[in-house]
């Protein structure tokens, strides 16, 4: 512990990320729900004519190009869409526009099990919190968000790592049971689902969704998040943006992604094979005993039989095989397994069976 930390940097517990194997280590990485697939080869293209001179000046500041991209996409202005690096720089920012902070504020709703960086960013930006503990079989307990309602409400949906969604007549509940606080919805995962809170935008000027490229578009190196909803939430973003960093969002990175954007035709495809193959290894694994939620995101939230999580997890590492396993209440027996290709899903299942036999 450094003499020099304020009282804030020493007391801080900060986010825990998926290993990241060291270079030249040949792994299946399960571990950190990234896409297995390549982003569409425009993005190549993109790359080979990227002119170098532009990088002698600053990006255009609010990620133009990206916002448009993205309210084509989603059938909203630019005008209600914002752009940062990486969605977790987005909530960070929303965690400092919209939730009260000091002792005396009304605290901010989250569930006890979701994205851990909620905790961090409410304790970075001292934004008081209540945790509404999951039900039993893992899913939000949705009257417990609306019978009491406080300074705002913050949940991933699909939940992470749970995998479970919460349906859009849930949200709903939650948007009206809140009507003067900001309700965030984290919809890094909504690809891979079946619906969105997206068509719940014209009725709720309260509702705020981020999301990612990280996930359906094979951008986790990129680092683009955005959000959607009403104008006046958007400006407060751009706010709260101009007041740490008006060029968040560097000039190549915007015309990747407003490439990878409108290449949705090569973006569902890919969605749709991960989805199939998420299926058929949930189904295998539950053939093996395992019991695995129903997932609705690029993961699997999977416990086994017989043997701990934790072993599980510690022998799939010593065959190169890396899954992530949270040490934490409630969830210590379960394991987050990303889907990766069939061939590294396979690879995954011969593993779990030698495991299973002592190998």
């Amino acid at each position: 512990m450094s003499r020099f930390w304020n009282e804030k940097t020493r007391n801080i517990e900060p986010y825990v990320a998926g290993e990241q194997p060291k270079p030249g280590q040949k792994v299946i990485k399960l571990n950190t729900n990234e896409n297995p697939y390549p982003a569409s080869p425009k993005v190549r293209e993109v790359l080979d004519q990227v002119d170098i001179a532009r990088l002698a000046r600053y990006p255009e500041t609010s990620g133009l190009i990206v916002r448009e991209a993205l309210a084509d996409l989603y059938n909203v202005k630019p005008e209600q869409v914002f752009c940062g690096n990486g969605s977790d720089e987005v909530l960070a920012f929303a965690f400092q526009a919209f939730f009260e902070s000091g002792e005396s504020a009304a605290p901010l709703l989250i569930p006890d099990i979701s994205y851990s960086f909620y905790p961090v960013y409410a304790s970075l930006y001292n934004v008081p919190v209540r945790k509404i503990p999951l039900k039993e079989d893992f899913r939000i307990d949705v009257e417990a968000f609306c019978n009491d309602p406080q300074g705002g409400v913050a949940f991933a949906n699909p939940n992470a790592p749970t995998s479970l969604k919460l349906p859009l007549s849930d949200v709903e509940k939650i948007l009206i049971a809140n009507p003067d606080h900001v309700v965030l919805v984290d919809e890094a995962y909504a690809a891979f689902s079946d619906e969105t809170a997206r068509v719940l935008l014209p009725k709720y000027k309260n509702l705020l969704i981020t999301g990612t490229l990280s996930k359906s578009h094979s951008l986790a190196g990129l680092r683009l998040g955005f959000a959607i909803g009403d104008e006046e939430l958007i400006e407060g973003l751009s706010r709260i943006r101009d007041s740490f960093n008006s060029y968040p969002v560097d000039t190549i990175a915007q015309q990747v992604a407003a490439t990878a954007i409108r290449e949705k035709e090569w973006v569902d495809g890919n969605t749709k094979k991960i989805c199939a193959t998420r299926d058929r290894i949930e189904e295998e694994l539950r053939k093996r005993g395992w019991v695995v939620p129903e997932s609705k995101t690029n993961f699997l939230f999977a416990s086994p039989v017989k043997v701990s999580a934790e072993s599980v997890y510690t022998n799939l590492r010593g065959k190169g095989i890396l899954v992530r396993y949270f040490n934490k209440p409630r969830i210590s027996e379960y394991l987050r397994i990303s889907i990766g290709t069939d061939e590294e899903m396979d690879a995954l299942l011969s593993a779990i069976d030698e495991v299973a036999e002592g190998k």
